[in-house]
């Protein structure tokens, strides 16, 4: 069913429609079903069988057939109850943080007049934000997940990477890309979780037994908010720090001090990365190791986009905004195949250390983003600094393939030690023995 925009969406949605809840296909269960009454948005990234899937700009829906099915992430959404409302607005190709649409305009930041709402999954993110919706899906590629909910004042989660379904989901880089959703509260975020992320296997703890879980240590890295350079790092520390104490007693906060020494000293083949740095990356207002992951997965997402995409934009020649368009280009002409073999061992190392690290239920506590939105349409040049330390602390989840969620930072002082206790009971959800590593976004 097609529904008419009334001009209040804040540029939100592509199209508004209604999908109705999946029939279901249980007659004796009395109870409704977890995600009955809520109402959803789409990133126009998933496939909806019957439309085009524009992937942020109109040379794609342009040459592009209305999908043959749906995305199960979709599918699953609405076979838990909910009612999809339309498609969102997203960063062309979803190579972008800021949430700066040239084609189709930007998705206007109800947290935030005037700056951009981050991106990729902008409108998914404005669409709840500004209430036009209960949840949303959105990827997250590189942050696309979490930059928006962290400038829109929304809850965002990215779980761990391969946990929800990418089939019927365009890819950017498929070694990165990963399924997350939107909230405005916390409750809301838990009843979407509980449908997204698969059931933990039999052979596996069971469900109360998760429910037991708690984290066993906080660790909260003093180098990482370092990198919000300004007051704002020592508030959020001090938050952070006292929400785990009172959850958890002194001891289980653990502040690891440099999470820039620990990866340097654990992921050796980084070294090889840590020459080639720019400017901005070297400089004190980053964390080199942490630039220098960044620059790894980088490298690498912009390898496989290149391999998605590269035939189509040689022949349709899209016409692609400011920042955008240059993005693309340079990936386009990349040649990064003889530093895969380091590239891919950076990865590896970096697992495996972070997993080290985080063993025995223990989660790590970060800043998401550096600081407030920029102000929209800046000019690229400007934004250099602060996207070399939005990425420093963005590739941390991104390159591991850990989970990471971002909560509403005016809400953590009534809601630091729910925060906690809710990763304690919601995200460790074990799969065929693997745990997601949890990262609550400062």
């Amino acid at each position: 069913m097609e529904m008419q925009g009334n001009g209040d969406d804040h540029g939100a949605f592509m199209e508004k429609f209604l999908l109705p809840p999946s029939p279901s296909s249980d007659h004796q269960q009395p109870q409704q079903p977890p995600l009955h009454g809520l109402t959803f948005a789409i990133k126009d990234i998933f496939d909806v069988a019957g439309r085009v899937t524009g992937f942020g700009t109109p040379d794609w829906a342009r040459t592009h057939a209305p999908a043959a099915a749906t995305a199960p992430a979709v599918l699953a959404a609405l076979a838990a109850g909910a009612t999809g409302v339309g498609k969102t607005v997203m960063d062309e190709m979803a190579y972008s943080i800021n949430g700066e649409n040239a084609q189709y305009g930007t998705p206007a930041n109800p947290c935030a007049p005037g700056r951009v709402p981050g991106g990729s999954s902008s409108g998914s993110a404005v669409a709840v934000a500004a209430s036009l919706a209960d949840f949303a899906l959105g990827t997250d590629t590189g942050g696309s997940v979490r930059v928006p909910a962290a400038y829109c004042g929304i809850f965002g989660l990215r779980p761990s990477h391969g946990l929800v379904s990418t089939e019927n989901v365009v890819p950017m880089a498929q070694m990165f890309d990963t399924v997350g959703w939107f909230a405005r509260d916390l409750p809301t975020l838990s009843r979407v979780t509980d449908v997204m992320l698969p059931p933990v296997p039999a052979a596996a703890d069971d469900d109360a037994e998760i429910r037991r879980r708690r984290p066993s240590r906080v660790i909260i890295p003093a180098d990482c908010f370092k990198i919000l350079g300004s007051s704002d790092d020592d508030h959020t520390y001090e938050i952070l720090n006292a929400s785990a104490a009172k959850v958890f007693g002194s001891d289980a906060v653990v502040d690891n001090g440099n999470l820039g020494d620990f990866v340097s000293s654990n992921v050796p083949s980084i070294g090889k990365f840590m020459t080639d740095l720019s400017a901005v990356e070297a400089s004190s207002s980053c964390v080199p190791p942490l630039s220098a992951i960044s620059r790894v997965m980088r490298v690498l997402q912009r390898s496989e986009f290149k391999s998605n995409h590269a035939e189509w934009f040689n022949t349709v020649k899209p016409n692609l905004g400011p920042g955008i368009r240059e993005r693309v280009q340079e990936a386009i002409a990349s040649e990064d195949e003889s530093a895969m073999d380091d590239l891919h061992a950076v990865r590896t190392e970096f697992k495996s250390a972070l997993a080290t690290l985080l063993k025995d239920d223990k989660i790590l506590a970060i800043p998401t983003v550096p600081g407030a939105p920029p102000k929209l349409c800046m000019d690229a040049a400007l934004l250099e600094d602060f996207r070399a330390r939005a990425f420093s602390l963005l590739s941390i989840a991104g390159l591991s393939g850990f989970c990471q969620m971002k909560d509403p930072e005016k809400k953590m002082l009534t809601l630091g030690a729910k925060l906690i206790e809710w990763v304690s009971n919601k995200v460790y959800r074990a799969s065929q023995g693997w745990r997601p590593r949890v990262r609550l976004g400062g």
